[in-house]
């Protein structure tokens, strides 16, 4: 099973203003430092939690379909599944109709199950399930405790840049940062 992302954030769910603002620099000779910084914080949240913050489109890979029928999609919250396809021995793709798989997107993680077509699919990544995840098109329905925690973090490496080499980034997660995100991170039994 393999997860990659297609399609990135067109936003970060927080502006720069608003970081140079918790900052407190108001000049603009370290925008690009900070822009990726809020970047590269966004990206931590989301790896460290299993969500999308803001909408981007993602595609699990899989060799088979599990025995008991259900796909866990591993980022949250989903908003769409936008494809379901099995690719035949011989490459030729075959596209599963809507009406043949439902999903589940209120569970974390959310699923997908699927009427599989009698298709001899490939061995190696023979299905590909494309689907749409985040809290929105911009940083308004992220909740504020994310928002927060990637402030946190863009506030940390800003203020640790000079003491380490960039070989050495990112430095480390302040314990406000965890604290923050544990109860978004998904909890296994």
């Amino acid at each position: 099973m393999t997860l990659f992302r297609t399609v990135g954030p067109a936003v970060e769910p927080v502006p720069l203003a608003q970081a140079k603002a918790h900052l407190r620099v108001t000049h603009e000779s370290e925008d690009d430092l900070l822009e990726g910084l809020i970047r590269a914080a966004r990206e931590a949240v989301e790896d460290q939690t299993g969500l999308a913050l803001i909408e981007q489109k993602w595609r699990l890979v899989l060799d088979r379909w599990p025995r008991g029928g259900v796909v866990k999609l591993l980022r949250y919250p989903v908003s769409d599944v936008d494809a379901l396809t099995v690719y035949g021995s011989d490459g030729v793709p075959v596209v599963i109709e809507p009406e043949r798989y439902g999903v589940d997107r209120v569970s974390r993680p959310a699923r997908v199950q699927a009427e599989m077509p009698a298709v001899n699919a490939r061995a190696l990544n023979g299905i590909e399930i494309d689907f749409t995840a985040g809290y929105g098109t911009d940083g308004t329905a992220v909740p504020e405790g994310l928002k927060l925690a990637l402030l946190v973090l863009v506030g940390h490496w800003f203020e640790m840049r000079g003491s380490f080499g960039p070989d050495e980034q990112p430095v480390s997660y302040p314990a406000q940062f965890e604290r923050l995100i544990a109860p978004f991170r998904l909890r296994r039994l």
